[in-house]
């Protein structure tokens, strides 16, 4: 494959709620474009983009997968991502490295909940998009209507750029508004035709509409459009190009992907309307200091890996952006790590085909095997001029799950098989609460995770299960006892043991931790073994006496006590100490105190009443509500142990349309019966 110039290439991702069909999309534009000689199918698991056998498997897109088509003269780096949002971490790999994205959304349902939470997600990127309507051959898909769904439920700005020639199984054409010509297909080639009579009214209408809008983008083109009352094709495309750029505008296509109507207008307008990388410059950070680097070839090196794959055959590989600058085989330097990597064979990455090449240069997309230490997000530069680039921004994860080996003795096994996921995937996080003594795997949802494990089995050898994990209760006094006395004497022949230790205790202001005063005076205690008595006091502070949770928030002071000339040593303080502890937290009133988690929830208005419900039926308090877009936000304080099912009950509740983000706010102290039934369940876990 040539070498294209920046002007010349255009990054797109095309993103969609599960199901509407980017992958036969893909698949119809190859066609078209001639990139493949046939075009496959999802049923047959023969697509260019969804090689992986867990793909063709399930028939769905699991992971992010670029495809090269070119079409007059450009290069079109195409890359399909998943529609479930459990994987939606792909999605946003995907935008940092595109310059536009392509929303699909379906001819008959219109925007769903996945189209909602990518719209947001194309916001925050601030990443122009144009809206394509597919399977308009379905029997009752509606153009007009799908893209009034967009203005609705998204608050876009919708602007037809063609419109649909017959209806369910007789679309077989578009009417291209611009150019005032109709085009009817046959598979993948496209025949000139006139405007059937029927849409001449209607193509007339939406071209005003259109020329209207791109006048608007534009201040000549404004004069112009109220000089002449009207603007050619060229102007148009001028006007749309600077409404796109600035996500003013989302044009709007009909198409059928599985009949490949449509798509040479889809192309056509990547090629003319899509920035090239060119652009739009890259913010990177070089000593400190800020700076924008344009898409220039011959500038320094500036590059991120936006996708890292583990393959059990061949090892890591990793996609990745030049921003600025070219890269070939040589050494280059990890920004984020700080460490030097070496670039072998480099190829262009289409499906599951590597197209070997000498360098990729800027704005440009390739792919790199067997780095060692790189993972998805890294910066790369040259180690003369490390520019380091801000990170691609994942939402938190909102599920977790503990995670075990399958068999006894593979904990190191599994250990090593998630670690590589998460560079994989860093939406995917694991982490070991020490508390609860669990290693946590956290992600977006349940398909996530279990997506994780299944690759952990395949790709690792790495069997493993996941369960509800425990909450970390804590445990603290409620009360202050002024003296206890604890004395620890061994005498088994030879050396012996002897420590005496008088302790007060007292509870201190939440989250106030713990403090160890020593109020000794004189030497009833020498000083070498006062701090072992605050050591064995943080040793019984790990295990409370109600359900052997971790205790917090107390105040110990070390009063009085006796050293024996011979037998006391450092472990008798210790033990003094943390028997002197543990006597006092029975007659101390200790409780339980459970987590409270402060949550964020984007609901529809419509389903507010519903929400708020389930939230007072989970001990849960509102604290206030606001308008976002076009739905509201609920704040809530929630305990987190209501919230361990929460992401399939919100899911149920709103049709998949509400999504949640929580974070722990405080602990406070549980209500009775949950203190009973925490402390009833610890009972149960060590007669087990």
């Amino acid at each position: 494959m040539k070498q294209y110039s920046p002007e010349s290439i255009r990054n797109i991702a095309v993103v969609s709620h599960a199901g509407v069909g980017k992958t036969t999309l893909l698949e119809a534009a190859l066609f078209h474009a001639q990139a493949i000689s046939k075009m496959g199918s999802i049923s047959n698991g023969s697509t260019a983009s969804d090689y992986d056998p867990l793909e063709i498997e399930r028939g769905s897109s699991l992971s992010l997968t670029p495809c090269i088509l070119e079409w007059k003269d450009c290069k079109i780096n195409w890359i399909d991502t998943p529609g479930a949002e459990d994987l939606y971490g792909d999605v946003e790999c995907a935008l940092s490295a595109a310059e536009a994205a392509i929303l699909l959304i379906d001819g008959e349902s219109g925007v769903e909940s996945g189209t909602e939470k990518l719209w947001e997600i194309l916001n925050r990127h601030k990443i122009p998009r144009a809206v394509v309507v597919n399977r308009l051959d379905a029997e009752q898909a509606d153009f007009q209507k799908a893209i009034g769904t967009t203005v609705d439920m998204l608050g876009a700005n919708p602007i037809a750029v063609n419109l649909p020639i017959g209806t369910g199984q007789a679309f077989n054409g578009v009417v291209d508004i611009p150019r005032g010509q109709a085009f009817l297909y046959d598979g993948a080639d496209a025949t000139a035709a006139d405007i059937p009579d029927d849409l001449t009214g209607l193509a007339e209408e939406m071209r005003a509409a259109l020329v209207e809008s791109a006048a608007e983008s534009d201040e000549e083109l404004l004069e112009k459009y109220f000089e002449e009352d009207d603007l050619t094709a060229e102007d148009i495309w001028a006007g749309l190009k600077a409404g796109f750029a600035d996500c003013s505008v989302a044009p709007a296509f009909a198409v059928s992907a599985e009949k490949a109507v449509g798509l040479q207008s889809i192309l056509d307008f990547i090629v003319d309307v899509f920035p090239p990388p060119t652009d739009k410059t890259v913010a990177v950070e070089l000593d400190g200091e800020e700076l924008e680097l344009p898409a220039d070839a011959d500038g320094p090196l500036v590059a991120r890996i936006y996708k890292t794959i583990f393959d059990p055959y061949s090892g890591r590989l990793s996609l990745f952006k030049v921003y600025s600058g070219s890269v070939g085989a040589e050494a280059i330097y990890n920004v984020s790590k700080n460490t030097s990597e070496r670039f072998g064979k480099i190829a262009y990455r289409s499906g599951k085909n590597d197209i070997e090449t000498d360098a990729v240069s800027a704005g440009d997309l390739g792919a790199v095997a067997k780095l060692t230490e790189s993972a998805t997000g890294n910066a790369l530069a040259r180690s003369d001029k490390r520019y380091a680039l801000p990170p691609i921004e994942f939402l938190n994860p909102t599920y977790s799950r503990a995670v075990f080996p399958e068999k006894e003795g593979d904990d190191d096994r599994l250990s090593a098989a998630l670690a590589r996921l998460t560079e994989e995937d860093p939406t995917l996080r694991v982490r070991r609460d020490r508390e609860t003594n669990q290693t946590l795997l956290e992600g977006y949802g349940d398909q996530h995770l279990s997506l994780a494990l299944i690759r952990a089995k395949q790709k690792f050898k790495a069997g493993a299960r996941l369960e509800i994990p425990k909450v970390a209760y804590r445990e603290t006094i409620t009360r202050a006892v002024p003296s206890v006395e604890y004395t620890h004497k061994k005498q088994s022949g030879g050396a012996g043991q002897y420590g005496r230790v008088i302790i007060a205790v007292e509870p201190m202001e939440r989250d106030g931790g713990y403090e160890f005063v020593d109020e000794i005076f004189g030497g009833s205690i020498d000083q070498q073994f006062r701090p072992s008595v605050d050591k064995g006091v943080r040793q019984a502070m790990e295990s409370g006496p109600l359900a052997g949770y971790k205790v917090v928030d107390i105040k110990v002071r070390l009063m009085d006590g006796k050293t024996h000339p011979v037998d006391s040593k450092d472990i008798a303080f210790q033990i003094a100490g943390r028997g002197a502890f543990q006597a006092a937290m029975k007659q101390a009133n200790p409780v339980i105190l459970e987590p409270i988690m402060a949550v964020n929830i984007f609901v529809p208005e419509e389903l507010m009443g519903d929400i708020i419900g389930d939230l007072n039926g989970r001990r849960g308090r509102v604290m206030g509500m606001e308008q976002v877009g076009k739905r509201q936000l609920i704040k809530a304080t929630v305990p987190l142990s209501e919230m361990m099912r929460y992401q399939t009950d919100l899911k149920s509740m709103t049709s998949a349309r509400g999504t949640y983000t929580m974070e722990l706010e405080r602990y406070e102290q549980a209500p009775a019966n949950e203190q009973e039934k925490v402390i009833a369940q610890a009972k149960d876990e060590d007669e087990e």
